[in-house]
């Protein structure tokens, strides 16, 4: 497979080991966690322990003489597989606070990995790494990231049915052997019908009970099984805002896919003129271009906002300062309506976009402006027409 240039995320990578003596690079099984360190670490070749080869875990069967200090950086893969490690990690920072000495990397989250626990305060540098962005890739291809998703063996292979045949069997792999390592101990069967079932509801509010009565289990046991897929990084459930309005708001968190290509495996959709023939349109569209976003941007508390009245928001976040709102549309005409006015008054928004499918970025109001997907997602700043700070901003900026 030809390699992929990630500049951004490269960047990132030097950025944080620069700066920490830990650094924990997580993402999904095969977004190229691997491939990243091997290229973005100085040393050549970095010290690597895979803790997924059985010779690995040998030379780590002392772990104080194998990561002794030597002045390189130590790259340890599939950590979660031996949480034990991390006392020792700590101990050994102590004993010398040099940046850049070891990178972990993790199939999960901070939290399963075994690093979120850890006494590590002031020691870890958290750097998460999502699928192949739009900028890796060039705008041309947008179709193709959509379609296949943003995991670099499949957007690389020569086919769409190449693709979609090396999704299904991750999909597989995953279910049977990735999340019992990870700790999970649930059938593989009753998985994936919990799986295929939740992407009929990506983009959809979290209805538990709904999906517990379609598998015949308890609530409590789906709500085990969403949790779990998403510390494996693969689901996102997206907080609600709860703005101070008198409007009743929706409470429960909205659930996407986080790879579009898998939601697409997921849900039989094998190629484009699939899609585009598929009521899942419009929420497939919406979910690649919200992680794609919060891939780019990494914003610390992303949130949706809706009400029962009607009026939503897709995608709520904060950016230099700056509360900003996004309305995510499979359309090359998109237009404000009630809704999002709705949004941009009781959010107090600085600013509203429309992320739409058209080649255009242009004012729709003074505080809602439609955008181009493309330009969004591979231009050099995206928010520079309203860089400096609005009215709203300069008033909430002066009030106690």
């Amino acid at each position: 497979m030809p390699l992929i240039d990630r500049p951004l995320d490269a960047q990132k990578l030097r950025e944080a080991i620069s700066r920490s003596p830990v650094t924990l690079l997580t993402g999904p099984r095969q977004a190229g966690k691997s491939t990243l360190a091997r290229q973005t670490i100085a040393s050549s070749p970095p010290a690597f322990f895979d803790l997924e080869d059985h010779r690995d875990l040998a030379r780590l069967a002392e772990p104080t003489l194998a990561l002794r200090d030597t002045g390189e950086s130590i790259v340890i893969d599939e950590a979660q597989r031996m949480p034990e490690l991390f006392p020792v990690l700590r101990v050994l920072v102590d004993e010398n606070r040099r940046p850049g000495r070891f990178v972990v990397l993790g199939s999960a989250s901070p939290d399963l990995t075994g690093l979120g626990s850890e006494s590590l305060a002031g020691r870890v540098t958290f750097v998460e790494l999502g699928g192949l962005r739009l900028s890796d890739i060039g705008a041309q291809r947008l179709d193709d990231l959509w379609l296949r998703g943003g995991l670099p063996e499949s957007l690389a292979a020569p086919t769409n049915e190449a693709s979609n045949r090396w999704r299904c069997d991750y999909i597989s792999t995953f279910l049977e052997r990735d999340l019992a390592n990870l700790g999970f101990r649930f059938p593989a069967t009753t998985m994936r019908r919990f799986w295929t079932m939740l992407a009929h509801f990506h983009g959809q509010t979290w209805n538990g009970a709904r999906i517990a009565r379609s598998i015949d289990v308890s609530e409590s046991t789906v709500r085990r099984y969403i949790d779990a897929l998403t510390d494996a990084l693969v689901v996102r459930q997206l907080p609600p805002w709860f703005a101070n309005v008198s409007k009743r708001q929706v409470k429960s968190p909205r659930v996407y896919i986080r790879d579009s290509g898998l939601l697409h495996s997921l849900l039989g959709i094998a190629a484009m003129v699939d899609l585009e023939r598929s009521p899942m349109l419009g929420t497939s569209w919406e979910g690649m271009i919200l992680e794609q976003l919060l891939t780019r941007l990494a914003p610390a508390h992303p949130s949706y906002w809706s009400t029962h009245g009607g009026a939503e928001l897709d995608l709520r976040l904060e950016i230099d300062g700056q509360v900003l709102g996004f309305e995510i549309k499979r359309t090359t005409r998109p237009s404000a309506s009630k809704s999002m006015h709705s949004a941009l008054t009781d959010l107090d928004l600085d600013h509203l976009f429309v992320v739409h499918a058209g080649p255009h970025t242009f004012p729709l109001t003074d505080h809602i402006t439609a955008v181009s997907a493309t330009q969004l997602l591979t231009g050099h700043d995206p928010f520079a027409s309203i860089r400096q700070p609005s009215d709203r901003l300069v008033d909430r900026q002066r009030s106690p």
